[in-house]
């Protein structure tokens, strides 16, 4: 296999367990193509004592095949089972054949979907752990999923049988910036740090997208050829990511559709209202699927507890939904062809700005904030119409709020005389309204630094998009 780029962090925790003297069980979970499987079988060599995988989009039949099959590969020769208790011990059969090697090595993947209604499957998974697998300090049984908010419920935080289980929880998220420069670097790619954060904007920080770019043509000629193409490889991946990620996808592609056309985010109130929606469990349960699947984030305005704004916040799916979800689209080389236009430097504006969140500790560690007590939040006049907005306040314990403004240029940035005369108003609406006795300070980032000019003074700090490219060091 190809070595693995980007995933130090994880390759080492996978060592420390795998070196612990005792039976493992680890979860490991995160959004479909961000490298879950390969990183597993890089680790271990492919060399699994089991190893089955569910069929995404499958049936029941589907499933039970693909883990029968499995039973048989790995040396299970007794009656076939006929429900999943069965099935799992026949696996702890496989167990006892390894149980004097140093590690057994069960690996289940895309575990959700072996999990059919009425099919008993998570009672039997931790009943096998339980009687069975825990019994053996050489075994380590991982399990992998895209359908990341179906395994926090119904693995990392289950009430029954799996009630904190598993010994380790790994959620594998998309690279950063630093991740993906590491990426081409090591694929001997000679683009510039522009170049890849505007891959980056379409496309997020996902390694198998990565994988599909040709490294002689520009980052506008590969957006043309994955998504506008004739044979466009992205044509269907909207539908199989959420398709991957939950059983029932069309109510969660709602609401990323209704946050998709949304520049400042909608609280949790607008989006039940604009969905024709009750406000109560169901919608908290969606929207923190949506969440842990790496796919929205919420931010704080610094109020009530359930208060706040949610903004979509995967780069593929806010590409897709701004120019591919209509499909009105028929021109092959689009991106060229847009270049530089206003529909096309509107949405790189919004990109640039969720990906700062994005990388919202790459900020603080730039700012030199990393060592001080913070905290991040968007927040909304409630007073003012239109309403007054700052989609990124660091408020620090030294008695600094840093208020954070996120302009995307071609080259450098220049503060003109309308844009100094709006942020003044917001900052002047923020004090009012919170009555903050803080000092205010002005951080400004931009892509390519800031054009010195009558109202360049407007910025205590300027950051640019090497700012953004450093390691971070939170994880470390």
């Amino acid at each position: 296999m190809d070595k693995i780029i980007g995933r130090d962090t994880e390759l080492a925790k996978l060592s420390a367990y795998n070196q612990s003297g005792k039976c493992e069980f680890v979860a490991l979970y995160g959004r479909r193509r961000v490298g879950k499987t390969s990183l597993i079988r890089y680790f271990f060599k492919d060399k699994f004592d089991f190893f089955a995988s569910g069929v995404l989009e499958g049936n029941r039949e589907d499933q039970r095949d693909a883990f029968l099959s499995a039973l048989t590969k790995y040396g299970y020769e007794g009656p076939e089972p006929k429900n999943w208790k069965q099935a799992f011990e026949a696996l702890g059969t496989i167990i006892e054949k390894n149980k004097r090697k140093k590690r057994c090595v069960v690996f289940i993947d895309e575990i959700s979907c072996f999990d059919f209604e009425y099919s008993g499957f998570v009672k039997e998974l931790g009943r096998f752990w339980n009687n069975i697998a825990s019994w053996y300090d050489n075994v380590f049984l991982v399990i992998c999923g895209s359908a990341t908010s179906w395994m926090i419920r119904n693995v990392i935080e289950n009430r029954g049988g799996l009630h904190k289980r598993t010994t380790h929880e790994m959620h594998l998220r998309p690279f950063n910036l630093y991740q993906s420069e590491m990426y081409f670097k090591a694929k001997h790619y000679k683009w510039d740090r522009m170049t890849i954060l505007q891959l980056y904007l379409a496309l997020g920080g996902v390694p198998y997208y990565f994988s599909l770019l040709d490294p002689s043509k520009s980052a506008a000629e590969n957006i043309d050829m994955l998504f506008f193409s004739t044979n466009a490889e992205f044509k269907n991946e909207f539908r199989r990511l959420y398709t991957s990620l939950f059983k029932t996808p069309e109510r969660y592609m709602d609401i990323i559709r209704l946050l998709s056309k949304s520049k400042e985010g909608l609280t949790r109130g607008q989006i039940a209202t604009a969905l024709k929606m009750s406000s109560g469990e169901e919608l908290t349960k969606m929207l923190k699927d949506l969440v842990y699947c790496d796919l929205i984030i919420h931010h704080s305005d610094g109020g009530k507890k359930n208060s706040g704004i949610y903004r979509l916040i995967d780069f593929f799916t806010i590409f897709y939904q701004t120019f591919c979800a209509s499909e009105t689209i028929t021109d092959r080389a689009y991106w060229r062809h847009t270049l530089n236009t206003p529909g096309q430097n509107n949405w790189y504006g919004l990109a640039f700005e969720r990906l700062c969140m994005y990388h919202i500790w790459e900020i603080i560690q730039s700012l030199r904030l990393d060592t001080i007590l913070t905290s991040y939040y968007s927040w909304r006049s409630r007073k003012t119409t239109p309403r007054a907005q700052i989609d990124m306040i660091i408020d620090r314990a030294d008695g600094v709020v840093d208020i954070c403004e996120m302009k995307y240029s071609r080259y450098e940035y220049s503060q003109d005389a309308e844009e100094s005369q709006k942020l003044g108003n917001r900052i002047k609406t923020f004090q009012t309204e919170t009555k903050t006795s803080k000092t205010i300070r002005t951080v400004l980032i931009t892509t390519k630094g800031l054009a010195q000019g009558e109202h360049s003074d407007d910025f205590t700090k300027v950051l640019t998009i090497n700012n953004l490219f450093v390691e971070n060091t939170e994880e470390g």
